[in-house]
C-alpha cells in the first residue's frame, strides 16, 4: 500500500492511497477458495468446481466485498499508523479502479485537536446548602390531605367558589347546533381546576344549586379537535348541586393508606423528597457553573463538521417546533440564516465542552460501568409504569438508543471527577433563592451558559389526542401527556 499526505491544514487531513493489484487479486483468490465448499452448482460435488467457473460466477460480487473490505482496513491503517483521532466518520472516495489494476481512493477527514486541560484545583464552585424548615412539609401534607379528601353536599346554601365541586348537565352548541361530545348529566366539575376550556369554570364561580346559565367560551386556536378548534360555543347549563370538598385527616391511616407505617414516617418521607430535590438542583446550578467555567478557560480548534452538525441539530429542533406551533418567541419570524448566525455560538459552545469532557475522561479512564447501565435503564423504565419490562428491552435491543442514554451519565461521571478536584464551598440559601429562576439571577459578567439558552435543549410540551379528549369532554381544556 502506497500512501500521500495531500492536506494538512488546521484539523483537516486528506491522504491518496493505492493499494497495488497484486494485493486485491490475492484476496480475490483467498475469498473464492473461502467460498468454494459452501457453493453448490449442478454437475459438480461441493468444493470440486473449476476456479475459472466460481470466478465466472461469483466474481463480481467477491470483488465487491474485496474491495470494501481493503477500503475500510487500509483506511484504519492509515490512521493508526499517523496516531489520528477522527472527529467524525471520514469521507472515502474510490478515484481509480479496473479490474487488474490498482485500487486508488482519497481519505478526507477531519480530527480531533489536541487538548489541554486546565487545573482543575484551580476552579471554585459554590455548592448552595438549603437549611429546610418544616414549613414546605407542612404545604405538601396539605396538598395530600385535599387530593385525599372527600366532597359533601353544602352544610349551608351559599354560592360556588374556587375549590367547590358543582354536578352540572351541560350541552354545547356552535351556531345554536350541538356538536358531538358536547353533553353530559351529573358531571362533577372541580372549580379551579383548569379541566375544562378557559373561561368555562370562572363562569361557574359565584353561582347558585338550581341556577341555569348559559355559558360562552372559545375553543383554542390549537384544540385537538380540528372542527372546533377557534370557534365560538356557548354551553346550557344547570347546575344541580355544589359540594365542598373535606380534606382527610393528618394522622396514621392517611399514612398507611399511602404506604407507610404512621404519620411521622409520611412526614420523613416528604422530608427526604425535599432533600432529594434541592440537592439535585443545587448540584445542576453547581455543574452549570462549572461548565461556564470551562468554557471560559479553554480554547482550541474545533472541528468544523461536528459544529456544523450540532448546529444542524439546532436549527432542526426550531424548525420542528415551528411547524408544531410550539416555537420560542426568541426565535418566531427569523430566517434561517438568522438563526444559523444566532446559534452557532451555541454549537460550538457544546461542540468545545464535549470534546473537553470527553478527553478528560478518555485521559483519566473513566468508563460508565455495567452497574451505571442498570441503574439509567431501570430510572428510565420507571418512567413508564407497567411497561418497564418493554422498555428496558428496547434499550437492549438498540445499542444507538443505550448509547444516547449512557452519554448524560458519562458526561455527569467526568463531571464528578472535575468537582472532587474543584475547591467547593458551601453557601446556606433559602429555598426561594435556590429554586429562583435563572433569568432572575443576578446576570454574570461574561454571557450565560450558551447551552441553557439553545431552544434545542427544550422538551416541545405534548398534548393530549385531540379526538380522544373531544371524545370524554369537548370542553376541557388539552392538558401535556
Amino acid at each position: 500500500m502506497q500512501v500521500t499526505e495531500t492536506k494538512n491544514e488546521g484539523l483537516a487531513r486528506e491522504f491518496k492511497v493505492v493499494v497495488p493489484a497484486a494485493l486485491i487479486e490475492e484476496k480475490v483468490v483467498a475469498k473464492l477458495d473461502e467460498i468454494k465448499d459452501q457453493v453448490r452448482l449442478p454437475g459438480f460435488r461441493p468444493g470440486k468446481i473449476p476456479a475459472k467457473l466460481l470466478r465466472q460466477r461469483y466474481g463480481q460480487s467477491v470483488m465487491g466485498e474485496v474491495l470494501e473490505a481493503t477500503v475500510n482496513e487500509n483506511t484504519g491503517k492509515v490512521l493508526n499508523d499517523n496516531d489520528l483521532r477522527p472527529a467524525v466518520q471520514p469521507k472515502i472516495e474510490v478515484t481509480k479502479f479496473d479490474e487488474g489494476g490498482d485500487l486508488e481512493f482519497d481519505i478526507a477527514v477531519e480530527v480531533i485537536p489536541a487538548i489541554e486541560a486546565m487545573d482543575f484545583k484551580k476552579l471554585t464552585l459554590t455548592r448552595e446548602v438549603v437549611e429546610l424548615d418544616d414549613s414546605k412539609v407542612d404545604e405538601t401534607l396539605e396538598r395530600i390531605a385535599a387530593a385525599q379528601g372527600t366532597t359533601a353536599p353544602l352544610a349551608r346554601k351559599r354560592k360556588s367558589k374556587t375549590g367547590d365541586v358543582v354536578v352540572i348537565d351541560f350541552l354545547g352548541k356552535i351556531d345554536g347546533e350541538a356538536f358531538e361530545g358536547g353533553k353530559a348529566e351529573d358531571y362533577e366539575l372541580e372549580l379551579g381546576s383548569g379541566s375544562f376550556i378557559e373561561g368555562f369554570e370562572e363562569q361557574l364561580t359565584g353561582v347558585n344549586a338550581g341556577d341555569e346559565l348559559v355559558v360562552k367560551v372559545k375553543f383554542p386556536e390549537a384544540y385537538g379537535a380540528a372542527e372546533l378548534a377557534g370557534k365560538d360555543a356557548e354551553f346550557d347549563v344547570t347546575v344541580k348541586e355544589i359540594k365542598e370538598k373535606k380534606p382527610a385527616e393528618l394522622d396514621d391511616e392517611l399514612a398507611k393508606k399511602l404506604g407507610q407505617e404512621s404519620f411521622e414516617a409520611l412526614k420523613d418521607a416528604i422530608r427526604k423528597d425535599y432533600g432529594r430535590e434541592y440537592e439535585s438542583v443545587s448540584r445542576q446550578k453547581m455543574k452549570r457553573e462549572l461548565l461556564d467555567a470551562l468554557a471560559e478557560n479553554h480554547s482550541f480548534e474545533l472541528p468544523t463538521s461536528l459544529v456544523d452538525n450540532e448546529l444542524e441539530g439546532i436549527i432542526g429542533q426550531i424548525k420542528q417546533a415551528r411547524e408544531a406551533g410550539q416555537e420560542d418567541d426568541e426565535t418566531k419570524g427569523k430566517s434561517e440564516e438568522e438563526l444559523t448566525d444566532e446559534f452557532r455560538e451555541i454549537a460550538e459552545r457544546r461542540v468545545l465542552l464535549g470534546l473537553l469532557l470527553a478527553e478528560v475522561g478518555r485521559k483519566n479512564e473513566i468508563q460508565v460501568t455495567q452497574e451505571d447501565v442498570n441503574k439509567v435503564l431501570v430510572a428510565e423504565a420507571q418512567k413508564y409504569p407497567g411497561q418497564e419490562q418493554q422498555v428496558i428491552e428496547f434499550y437492549k435491543n438498540n445499542p444507538q438508543a443505550l448509547q444516547a442514554l449512557q452519554g448524560p451519565v458519562y458526561e455527569d461521571k467526568v463531571v464528578d471527577f472535575i468537582v472532587e478536584l474543584a475547591k467547593v464551598e458551601d453557601k446556606t440559601v433559602t429555598v426561594d433563592e435556590l429554586l429562583k429562576p435563572e433569568e432572575e439571577e443576578e446576570a454574570p459578567k461574561k454571557k450565560k451558559s450558551a447551552a441553557k439558552k439553545a431552544p434545542a435543549k427544550k422538551d416541545a410540551e405534548k398534548k393530549a389526542p385531540a379526538k380522544k379528549a373531544a371524545a370524554k369532554k369537548p370542553a376541557a381544556k388539552k392538558k401535556a401527556d
